[in-house]
């Protein structure tokens, strides 16, 4: 059986989020289109911003979900994206803390979705 292979994530503005993701991630899109615009994060791969139900994507709904950054290195490492994060504008809803597998923290994107920053398991 095939693994997932498509990640989305509902956002209202697809220019906004592009130029977000883009930037936060240091990637470029795979293409562009006025409603869906797909990254490849590893071979086959991809994490994708959809807006083509941007009417049902309420800023004050809970998100249940969340994007994960798994990097490799210290503490240390995950404190230094954090500080890279914060002097971009990002929105930080948890700040650095440890956890049961380690330090994390959770950012926010312009729609509320969750960035999750760990080590990697």
């Amino acid at each position: 059986m095939p693994a997932p292979n498509l990640f989305l994530v509902y956002v209202t503005d697809v220019e906004r989020a592009t130029a977000f993701y883009s930037g936060l991630f240091d990637v470029e899109p795979v293409m562009t289109t006025p409603r869906y615009v797909p990254f490849e994060v590893a071979p086959g791969v991809l994490f994708a911003l959809w807006s083509g139900r941007a009417d049902q994507v309420a800023p004050g709904t809970p998100r249940t979900s969340e994007v994960g950054l798994m990097v490799p290195g210290s503490s240390a490492a995950i404190d230094g994206i954090h500080a890279a994060w914060v002097a971009k504008g990002v929105t930080v809803v948890e700040e650095p803390h440890d956890e049961i597998f380690g330090r994390t923290f959770v950012a926010a994107d312009p729609d509320g979705n969750l960035i999750r920053v760990s080590p990697v398991d």
